[in-house]
């Protein structure tokens, strides 16, 4: 099918639903807010975007009572992630995306911002309490963000502070010991309004899910976690305005995720620990006193501490008996980033051509430090073979990286109803990775990225658009013992076009949105892994490598309809069918398979009712098929199913619900590794980390405006 041939079919998909929404033409309900893409550099409206983005605004966060961001994932097509104990750490979009903790030289491939603040390939910090919005941009933002952007960008934006003086406080409590206490404040700090702020705080406890039968423990996975936000807006003059973001976030988790038979009752008697300490600060300043033209400076700075550390045999003394077989692993990790970003956009003097095309120009330095200190202690005996052996490795390395880019975008409007754009991205980064095992290294990069465009309004209520894109992301290096010839891996391309349209009906009540997309990826790298010495546990190492090709065909589709004063619905879809072209693994030919976490459909749907009286219900149906867990073994996870709801009142300044995620205790998996790990003979099986059980609690809520 050609690509005018899909662009009308959906076109003609999306006119059909209007016959259905005209009943709601010209009635006096409820339409949906603006939703403007913050993640955009012009902060556009989300229609107005040539390609795909879902907008969770703060209001769609706060009803579906989520408290951590891998809650949301699901209602975001094509979305999925990985992580080692509670949190997202790792993010996939289209298939595209890491699955484990990185060593040597970060280079994710989805980018995560958090106020503008990078946390890309450290993985979100704590809570979604007091958030305004959260953008997904997916595919290729080669031309926007660069080389940590190759799959797409998740961007993260406080609630903006606001001239208008309220407050809010917060207790939630629930099952495993579940509590979480939170407020928050803002208004105008002058009787002018040009100084306004706003600062919220939240404390989240809880034990956990998993038993620890040797050490008779219920917390031994339990979550304690801090998180601070500030914002402060500031209308120097007419022309000069700036917005500072503070954060901090203390995230205590323990790490006791894997099991021996899979279940949710663990046997370590050394449980781990995924904690992360981080403090960030982002200054935006605009200035539109230039005739023609706007200036934007953002700078940010981020210093994290993140210790990671696991018992690495997964038991204790009396599991192995008579086979002493004892590990464990520790890694600090400390990472630095400082960045800033000057550009400069057309106003409407300064438009080009004749007023018909706009303009955007800028440049991006980051500098990024990463110091990483990794200690693997065990010992192993068994009497049976009279073998023993011990280890006490302590690994240390240091990266640092820059980061420089050129960047710039045109939209030319060639009528009345059609826009052309164009953007390139050219970016340069030069490395220095020094280890204790001597390992020197310095690879310089030059990258580039762009896209073309090609929107056009359909009718007063569907526009139409097609987007070609180049994404790029950098090459690197494998630490330690490695396969022969596999040191070294090259800088993967991601091409895709993509074809789709937005529309709003019904007087603004419904949004439906339709894409369809193919994407070729160029010297896809691969982490993968395998076992150096057969039967020997101590021998299993991770690497990246090159696939030589890939390819991805998907759709994704989302509608959001508030139907009257008191229903609101939506629903999406999307669909992926990411696979190897070709890719000859150390397991062996891979060639054709699908590709890891890349679920062949995503599913979400939800209706919320409330009543004129302040009473509310809601109900959350979210779906996602089968995936493979890795790329270095031929294990699945089961297709799951979740259900969460919530019911209760609003009003009077006072907010009481009860919720419950995971409804029916469904039981699914998020992770999965295949290796041996049992002695004495080690016989590869299939160990998996378990999504949340049924979680149930009550929220209250006093707001004062």
């Amino acid at each position: 099918m050609s690509v005018l041939s899909t662009l009308r079919l959906l076109a003609a998909c999306c006119l059909s639903v209007s016959a259905f929404a005209a009943a709601s033409e010209g009635t006096d309900q409820e339409t949906l807010d603006e939703i403007v893409v913050t993640a955009d550099f012009r902060g556009r409206n989300v229609t107005e975007i040539p390609g795909s983005a879902t907008v969770l605004d703060a209001d769609f966060i706060a009803s579906n009572s989520v408290q951590h961001f891998e809650e949301l994932v699901n209602v975001v097509p094509n979305l999925n992630w990985s992580g080692d104990g509670h949190r997202a750490r790792y993010f996939q979009i289209r298939g595209v995306g890491e699955l484990e903790q990185y060593q040597g030289a970060p280079d994710p491939s989805i980018g995560f911002l958090i106020d503008d603040i990078d946390f890309s390939g450290i993985g979100t910090v704590a809570t979604l309490f007091d958030v305004g919005s959260v953008d997904v941009l997916r595919g290729s933002q080669g031309s926007r963000y660069g080389a940590n952007a190759l799959g797409g960008l998740i961007y993260v934006r406080s609630r903006e502070p606001s001239a208008e003086r309220n407050a809010r406080l917060q207790l939630t409590v629930g099952n495993d010991d579940f509590r979480s206490i939170g407020g928050a404040i803002g208004g105008a700090l002058d009787s002018e309004e040009l100084y306004t702020a706003r600062i919220s705080a939240l404390t989240h406890k809880s034990d956990g899910f998993r038993t620890n039968s040797f050490l008779q423990r219920e917390d031994t996975n339990g979550r304690d976690e801090t998180s601070v936000r500030a914002g402060l807006k500031m209308q120097h003059s007419k022309y000069l305005s700036s917005r500072l973001s503070v954060l901090y976030s203390d995230v205590d988790d323990g790490y006791d995720a894997f099991a021996l038979d899979n279940s949710y009752t663990m046997l370590s008697d050394r449980p781990g620990k995924d904690a992360q300490r981080s403090v960030g600060a982002s200054l935006r300043v605009d200035w539109s006193g230039l005739d023609g033209a706007k200036l934007t400076s953002i700078t940010a700075v981020a210093d994290s501490d993140i210790e990671f550390s696991f018992d690495a045999d997964w038991g204790n003394e009396d599991s192995w008996a008579p086979v002493t077989y004892d590990y464990l692993s520790l890694n600090d990790r400390q990472r630095r980033t400082i960045s800033q970003e000057l550009r400069a956009s057309s106003s409407e003097a300064g438009l080009l051509f004749e007023g018909t095309t706009s303009w955007l120009a800028g440049v991006y330095v980051q500098k990024l430090e990463d110091d990483l200190l990794t200690i693997n202690r065990g010992t192993y005996y068994d009497p049976g073979y009279d073998f023993a052996d011990s280890l006490d490795d302590r690994f240390s390395s240091d990266f640092e990286a820059v980061n420089a880019a050129l960047f710039g975008q045109l939209e030319r409007n060639v009528s009345e109803t059609t826009r052309v754009g164009f953007g390139l991205r050219l970016e340069r980064r030069t490395t220095d990775y020094t280890d204790s095992a001597m390992l020197e290294a310095g690879p310089t990069e030059s990258m580039w990225g762009g896209e073309l465009t090609l929107s056009h309004d359909l009718s007063g209520e569907v526009t139409g658009f097609i987007s070609l894109s180049k994404g790029y992301k950098a090459g690197g290096f494998n630490l330690g013992f490695v396969p022969e010839g596999r040191r070294n891996f090259d800088e993967e391309r991601l091409v895709t076009l993509e074809t789709g349209v937005k529309t709003l009906f019904a007087a603004n009540a419904l949004s439906v949105n339709a894409s369809v997309f193919y994407s070729q990826r160029d010297e896809q790298q691969v982490r993968t892994s395998l076992q150096l010495v057969p039967g020997d546990p101590a021998s299993f190492v991770f690497f990246t490598d090159n696939a030589a090709t890939g390819k991805t065909l998907g759709l994704e589709a989302d509608l959001r309809w508030i139907v009257s004063d008191s229903w609101e619905l939506y629903a999406n879809v999307g669909l992926l069918d990411a696979s190897f072209d070709e890719f000859v693994a150390p397991q062996g030919d891979i060639s054709g398979r699908s590709q890891a976490h890349a679920p062949r459909y995503t599913l979400a749907a939800g209706a919320a009712y409330r009543s004129s009286n302040g009473f509310f219900a809601r109900l959350d149906l979210t779906a996602r098929d089968a995936f493979y867990f890795d790329v270095s073994h031929d294990q699945k996870s089961e297709a799951y199913e979740l259900v969460n709801t919530r019911i209760g009142f609003d009003g009077g300044g006072w907010l009481v619900e009860l919720w419950a995620r995971n409804l029916l205790d469904e039981r699914y998996a998020v992770r999965g590794f295949y290796f041996g790990n049992e002695p004495p003979d080690f016989p590869n099986a299939l160990y998996t980390r378990s999504g949340d059980p049924r979680q149930v609690g009550v929220t209250i809520e006093k707001r004062f405006d």
